[in-house]
């Protein structure tokens, strides 16, 4: 009876101990702890001046970046991941306007690099060098 007392106890607390967050941190934001980008969109962007001239010329609003920052789905295939000096990311997704955009982030420790942006299967006419 002793041993099946220690055994219930034994198993309670080896359940007790496993957290219900699964392992994540307490105090990470939803946004950092995102199984489904390797970084926090809620970072402060900087447009790189390629960046700009390609969202002047294809009409591509910073809204529309976080737009597509925060909903949009990585395309690791166009991504370099395990990139030097920095890693960078293909991130599309559809605005609400209906633009199909893939944004070309490099993340660093506090701010998202944006390089450029592209409307898919939309050919525009930019000189950007």
């Amino acid at each position: 009876m002793f041993r099946n007392i220690f055994s219930l106890l034994l198993l309670l607390g080896i359940f007790s101990c496993q957290s219900p967050d699964n392992g994540r941190e307490k105090n990470a934001s939803p946004s950092e702890i995102s199984a489904s980008k390797p970084f926090n969109t809620h970072l402060p962007i900087v447009l790189t001046r390629h960046a700009r001239c390609r969202m002047d010329c294809r009409h591509i609003t910073q809204k529309e970046i976080h737009e597509i920052l925060e909903h949009g789905e990585i395309n690791y295939e166009k991504s370099e991941p395990h990139g030097h000096p920095d890693p960078k990311y293909a991130v599309e997704g559809v605005t609400a306007e209906g633009q199909h955009l893939r944004i070309i982030v490099a993340p660093e420790e506090e701010k998202l690099v944006i390089v450029t942006c592209i409307e898919i299967n939309v050919e525009w006419k930019c000189d950007c060098g």
